[in-house]
């Protein structure tokens, strides 16, 4: 096995050799300028990730689904982004997933040793049926960790696309991957702790990835989120200030349409835009594939 030495980030931070004796003040003021890194890093890489959107927007069109694999930090940052898909989107909890070494529990305690065995990845995406329309994303920032490395060689046997996220340069998860993204955000303050610049890194690529994905979806409309799911009473809010900024109505007339719609506030833009009526709206948005903007303009057409 490799030695972790040689990672990038498990180097030593030159400017914080004492940090055990700085102030509170100058901990926090080091962080924060180490933390302008991060932009810098993604910056480099930004080809790479929209090669992954592609990718990825490609896959959901076609009936696949979306998978992070990832141990500890990683898994958990996965884990994060997965769930705010379906109340921001509307979306399958089984559209996008995490999958997380050491499985459920491991989302509150740290099951650490998961991480070492090359099988359980496998296993894992196996347990969820994984197949060729599917896409895998491999997400572990020194990027060597067995258990994402299993899962993209998996991936890669049953012909899944592949997508390594690492923040070490030429890692082996990478060469498992169709695409890879290396973030190289460099050593961390406290040394060798990727919780810190590497995992920000990371779940600001996921952020990227899962929000444009949903807006060639057709799941934005200008830049409002139209197909939340208003499932409480602050979304309900939200959902009628959306309405009434994409159509210029009043919050009563909002809100009259939206119980008409079940909440749907797709449906209830486009009926309010079109001057139509629920069925009519619906027929639109199935025409143009969920697209508000295109719905509208086949009314007019």
């Amino acid at each position: 096995m490799e030695r972790m030495t040689k990672l990038t980030t498990e180097g030593y931070h030159p400017q914080s050799a004492n940090l055990d004796l700085m102030s509170i003040a100058e901990i926090v003021q080091l962080m924060n300028e180490d933390d302008v890194k991060i932009p810098l890093a993604i910056a480099k890489v930004l080809p790479e990730i929209e090669q992954a959107i592609e990718v990825v927007i490609h896959a959901l069109k076609n009936g696949g689904r979306l998978f992070y694999v990832g141990a500890g930090t990683s898994g958990r940052i996965g884990l994060l982004d997965a769930v705010e898909c379906p109340p921001t989107f509307s979306t399958s909890p089984k559209l996008v997933q995490a999958i997380l070494a050491g499985g459920s529990d491991a989302v509150m305690v740290a099951i650490e040793g998961a991480e070492d065995d090359l099988t359980l990845g496998k296993v894992a995406l196996e347990n969820q049926k994984l197949s060729a329309a599917d896409v895998v994303i491999g997400i572990a920032a020194s990027g060597r960790t067995p258990f994402v490395k299993g899962a993209l060689l998996y991936a890669q046997q049953i012909g899944a696309q592949t997508i390594s996220l690492a923040s070490n340069p030429q890692s082996i998860i990478s060469a498992h991957a169709d695409i890879a993204i290396e973030v190289i955000t460099g050593p961390e303050i406290l040394t060798g702790s990727t919780r810190l610049k590497a995992a920000t890194a990371h779940k600001q690529i996921l952020n990227m990835i899962t929000t444009t994905t949903m807006i060639k979806l057709g799941k934005v409309y200008k830049n409002l989120m139209v197909d939340v799911h208003a499932s409480n009473y602050k979304l309900r809010e939200r959902a009628k200030k959306i309405v009434c900024e994409a159509t210029n109505v009043s919050y009563e007339q909002a809100e009259n349409i939206l119980e008409q719609t079940n909440y749907q506030v797709k449906l209830a833009i486009v009926m309010l835009l079109t001057n139509t009526t629920l069925d009519n709206a619906q027929t639109l948005l199935t025409q143009s594939e969920g697209h508000v903007r295109t719905a509208v303009t086949l009314k007019k057409d």
